[in-house]
Protein backbone atom coordinates (compact mmCIF):
# COMPACT_ATOMS: atom_id res chain seq x y z
CA UNK A 1 0.00 0.00 0.00
CA UNK A 2 1.32 3.40 -0.90
CA UNK A 3 0.78 6.37 1.38
CA UNK A 4 0.32 9.67 -0.37
CA UNK A 5 1.15 13.09 0.98
CA UNK A 6 -0.99 14.08 3.98
CA UNK A 7 -3.83 16.52 3.42
CA UNK A 8 -4.60 19.42 5.73
CA UNK A 9 -6.06 16.80 8.09
CA UNK A 10 -2.54 15.54 8.74
CA UNK A 11 -3.63 12.08 7.61
CA UNK A 12 -2.06 10.47 4.56
CA UNK A 13 -4.27 8.85 1.97
CA UNK A 14 -3.58 5.30 0.84
CA UNK A 15 -3.72 3.73 -2.59
CA UNK A 16 -2.88 0.33 -4.00
CA UNK A 17 -3.37 -1.31 -7.40
CA UNK A 18 -4.37 -4.96 -7.46
CA UNK A 19 -5.61 -7.59 -9.89
CA UNK A 20 -9.33 -7.43 -10.64
CA UNK A 21 -10.14 -10.76 -8.99
CA UNK A 22 -12.55 -11.81 -6.21
CA UNK A 23 -9.72 -12.20 -3.66
CA UNK A 24 -9.02 -8.46 -3.97
CA UNK A 25 -12.20 -7.68 -2.01
CA UNK A 26 -10.77 -9.48 1.03
CA UNK A 27 -7.51 -7.57 0.72
CA UNK A 28 -9.42 -4.29 0.37
CA UNK A 29 -11.21 -5.01 3.66
CA UNK A 30 -7.87 -5.52 5.39
CA UNK A 31 -6.43 -2.33 3.91
CA UNK A 32 -9.46 -0.34 5.07
CA UNK A 33 -8.99 -1.64 8.63
CA UNK A 34 -5.29 -0.76 8.59
CA UNK A 35 -5.87 2.77 7.24
CA UNK A 36 -8.72 3.68 9.58
CA UNK A 37 -6.99 2.25 12.64
CA UNK A 38 -3.85 4.21 11.68
CA UNK A 39 -6.01 7.35 11.72
CA UNK A 40 -7.46 6.39 15.13
CA UNK A 41 -10.89 5.63 13.62
CA UNK A 42 -11.14 2.07 14.91
CA UNK A 43 -14.93 2.39 15.42
CA UNK A 44 -15.41 3.17 11.72
CA UNK A 45 -13.06 0.54 10.32
CA UNK A 46 -15.71 -2.15 9.76
CA UNK A 47 -18.00 0.21 7.84
CA UNK A 48 -15.08 1.32 5.67
CA UNK A 49 -14.13 -2.31 5.07
CA UNK A 50 -17.67 -3.28 4.09
CA UNK A 51 -18.08 -0.31 1.75
CA UNK A 52 -14.75 -0.93 0.06
CA UNK A 53 -15.44 -4.64 -0.26
CA UNK A 54 -18.76 -3.94 -2.02
CA UNK A 55 -17.15 -1.41 -4.39
CA UNK A 56 -14.35 -3.85 -5.27
CA UNK A 57 -16.85 -6.68 -5.80
CA UNK A 58 -18.83 -4.50 -8.21
CA UNK A 59 -15.67 -3.70 -10.15
CA UNK A 60 -14.68 -7.36 -10.27
CA UNK A 61 -18.12 -8.38 -11.55
CA UNK A 62 -18.89 -5.55 -13.96
CA UNK A 63 -15.70 -3.77 -15.08
CA UNK A 64 -13.05 -4.77 -17.55
CA UNK A 65 -9.28 -4.62 -17.45
CA UNK A 66 -6.75 -6.53 -15.43
CA UNK A 67 -6.55 -4.32 -12.37
CA UNK A 68 -8.35 -1.95 -10.02
CA UNK A 69 -6.97 0.80 -7.86
CA UNK A 70 -8.15 0.97 -4.25
CA UNK A 71 -8.13 4.40 -2.60
CA UNK A 72 -8.66 5.18 1.09
CA UNK A 73 -8.59 8.85 1.96
CA UNK A 74 -9.46 11.32 4.69
CA UNK A 75 -10.46 14.53 2.89
CA UNK A 76 -11.47 16.24 6.15
CA UNK A 77 -11.15 15.53 9.85
CA UNK A 78 -14.84 14.65 10.11
CA UNK A 79 -15.05 12.13 7.23
CA UNK A 80 -13.29 9.43 5.26
CA UNK A 81 -13.67 8.26 1.68
CA UNK A 82 -13.11 4.89 0.04
CA UNK A 83 -12.99 4.42 -3.71
CA UNK A 84 -12.27 1.94 -6.47
CA UNK A 85 -10.93 2.96 -9.86
CA UNK A 86 -11.44 0.72 -12.88
CA UNK A 87 -11.10 0.95 -16.66
CA UNK A 88 -14.80 0.72 -17.61
CA UNK A 89 -16.27 4.18 -18.20
CA UNK A 90 -19.43 2.78 -19.79
CA UNK A 91 -20.28 0.42 -16.93
CA UNK A 92 -21.66 2.98 -14.48
CA UNK A 93 -23.06 1.79 -11.16
CA UNK A 94 -26.84 1.89 -10.85
CA UNK A 95 -28.81 1.60 -7.66
CA UNK A 96 -31.59 -0.90 -8.30
CA UNK A 97 -34.81 -1.55 -6.48
CA UNK A 98 -34.42 -4.67 -4.38
CA UNK A 99 -36.88 -7.50 -4.67
CA UNK A 100 -37.33 -10.30 -2.17
CA UNK A 101 -36.32 -12.97 -4.70
CA UNK A 102 -33.24 -11.19 -6.08
CA UNK A 103 -30.04 -13.24 -5.96
CA UNK A 104 -27.77 -10.22 -6.22
CA UNK A 105 -27.85 -6.44 -6.46
CA UNK A 106 -27.54 -5.67 -2.78
CA UNK A 107 -24.02 -4.23 -2.91
CA UNK A 108 -24.85 -0.71 -4.03
CA UNK A 109 -27.90 -0.73 -1.77
CA UNK A 110 -25.53 -1.33 1.18
CA UNK A 111 -23.21 1.41 -0.07
CA UNK A 112 -26.18 3.78 -0.34
CA UNK A 113 -27.46 2.94 3.15
CA UNK A 114 -24.11 2.94 4.99
CA UNK A 115 -22.51 6.01 3.45
CA UNK A 116 -23.46 9.66 3.74
CA UNK A 117 -22.95 10.05 0.02
CA UNK A 118 -21.58 8.03 -2.86
CA UNK A 119 -21.00 8.59 -6.53
CA UNK A 120 -19.06 7.93 -9.68
CA UNK A 121 -16.55 10.17 -11.47
CA UNK A 122 -15.45 9.54 -15.04
CA UNK A 123 -11.68 9.74 -15.44
CA UNK A 124 -9.55 10.63 -18.41
CA UNK A 125 -9.09 13.50 -20.83
CA UNK A 126 -12.07 15.35 -22.26
CA UNK A 127 -14.92 13.45 -23.82
CA UNK A 128 -13.03 10.16 -23.99
CA UNK A 129 -12.83 8.84 -20.47
CA UNK A 130 -10.62 5.81 -19.87
CA UNK A 131 -12.25 4.73 -16.65
CA UNK A 132 -14.17 5.68 -13.55
CA UNK A 133 -13.85 6.14 -9.80
CA UNK A 134 -16.72 4.85 -7.67
CA UNK A 135 -16.56 6.26 -4.16
CA UNK A 136 -18.39 6.41 -0.84
CA UNK A 137 -17.94 8.98 1.89
CA UNK A 138 -18.81 8.64 5.56
CA UNK A 139 -18.80 11.04 8.51
CA UNK A 140 -16.64 9.63 11.28
CA UNK A 141 -18.41 8.44 14.41
CA UNK A 142 -17.98 10.40 17.60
Amino acid sequence: MTAVRPRSTGCPGYTVTRERTPKTAKEARRLAHVALCTWGLDDDAEIAALLLSELVTNAVRHACGRSVRIVIDRPATDRFRVAVVDRSPRQLPQLRTLTADADDGRGLFLVHELSDQWGCDLLGPGRRPWGKRVWAEVRVSG
